[in-house]
């Protein structure tokens, strides 16, 4: 077995022109390297090709030189730009050979929905001939694996939920009875906001003494910063301890701990607090359009009332006490009165006690109109946040400015 550090190759192959060229995003490929690494398995590489037969075969051919393992992605499908099955098969110099029990399958799944199978589905029942099939309980396009060049193919489809089906249930389990994984990744992660990469960075990496075989890493998407802590499960307690230290250093940036997979963590946190309080919420939106009331929303906050504004308010203090007081709601939350000029803009949280407004400067680069609503819309939530656990509202920010 080819290995690298005692670590199995394992590559994806991503097919399909419109992943190369960027028409979809590869949300398979990120998915599969997150969970490969929970499970102690590191994805060594990724790959991309287009739909074009001879590419393919070459691809699978070349690719299977250099791994263990490849996990290729799409083209199994029923339309003449699938091709996956006929790449492996010339890959391999053999014929494709129509499997009977998948065929079987496929009739079966169009007669349960009153449907007769059309005849460009016998396609998925054509696998090359020394392939064995990967059952797809929940589509027409079946898996398979095969051996080229001493190398482990696993075939799977482009549907996420059929591919991630595949994945948990068939080939992660037969790659661990092949290499038996003697020590889990440990992945310790935080969300931050209001302090730059290289800051956090230099904070973190003059301060604490972290070895070789323990790993920071940084994710930057405006306007929140991932941090993460990675290491074998072995060093457990010495990442307990670092960790315990990393959060002490960015305590006041701090979001959230933990993984989010969603764009909504800080929603999430929000809607937990406002759920645990009983308390309900009215959210009154200028410039971020819309985005702090669907995120809430998704997170499944007690939103009794979202609104747009697309005017200017000459007094918000009293537009939110009116909203509070005909909504019967505990607590208004607005950004308004942004100004495109200077990005000045006013943050409002209401409730029948009080009404605290904030008028704020974004000092940050320019960005486009969704990043800037995304910007927006974690202040807001940040600020709600830190209302909500009795905390300053407006917290430290590299990027924001406190006018009035």
């Amino acid at each position: 077995m080819n290995q690298i550090e005692n670590q199995i190759r394992i590559e994806m192959l991503s097919t399909g022109d419109e992943v190369l060229y960027g028409q979809i995003v590869d949300t398979n490929a990120a998915w599969l390297s997150d969970f490969l690494f929970e499970a102690g398995i590191n994805l060594t590489s990724r790959h991309t090709v287009g739909d074009d037969l001879l590419t393919l075969v070459y691809t699978l051919q070349e690719r299977s030189l250099h791994n263990d393992i490849l996990i290729v992605n799409g083209g199994l499908g029923p339309t003449s730009d699938d091709l996956s099955a006929q790449a492996a098969a010339q890959a391999n110099n053999e014929s494709l050979v129509l499997h009977e029990q998948w065929l079987k399958a496929v009739e079966r799944y169009f007669l349960n929905r009153g449907r007769v199978m059309p005849s460009s589905n016998i396609k998925q029942a054509m696998l090359p001939q020394s392939a064995t099939l990967i059952d797809n309980p929940i589509g027409t396009a079946c898996g398979f694996k095969m051996r080229l060049n001493d190398c482990l193919l696993f075939f799977t489809p482009g549907v996420p939920s059929e591919f991630k089906e595949m994945i948990r249930n068939s080939i992660l389990p037969e790659i661990k009875a092949i290499y038996p994984i003697t020590e889990s990744n440990l992945c310790y992660r935080l969300t931050t906001m209001g302090r730059t990469e290289s800051d956090l960075g230099q904070a973190i990496e003059t301060t604490l003494d972290i070895p070789d075989t323990i790993t920071v890493g940084y994710r930057a998407a405006m306007p929140i910063i991932e941090l993460k802590l990675t290491g074998p499960e072995s060093k457990k307690r010495e990442m307990d301890s670092l960790w315990q230290r990393i959060k002490s250093i960015v305590a006041d940036n701090l979001l959230f701990e933990g993984f989010n997979r969603s764009e909504s963590g800080l929603a999430q946190v929000v809607s937990r607090l406002l759920n645990e309080n009983n308390q309900s919420i009215v959210v009154i939106e200028q410039q971020s359009a819309g985005m702090i009331s669907y995120q809430l929303l998704e997170a499944n906050a007690p939103v009794v009332k979202s609104e747009v504004v697309p005017f200017m308010m000459e007094e918000p203090i009293d537009y939110f006490s009116q909203v509070l007081q005909n909504q019967k709601v505990d607590i208004a939350l607005g950004i308004v009165n942004f100004q495109e000029k200077n990005t000045e803009f006013t943050l409002v949280i209401a409730s029948k006690n009080q009404v605290l407004h904030f008028k704020l400067k974004y000092t940050g680069r320019a960005q486009s109109n969704k990043i800037q609503q995304q910007i927006l819309s974690a202040i807001a939530l940040d600020g709600l946040r830190r209302y909500l656990l009795n905390m300053p509202i407006i917290g430290p920010n590299v990027w924001l400015e406190l006018t009035q």
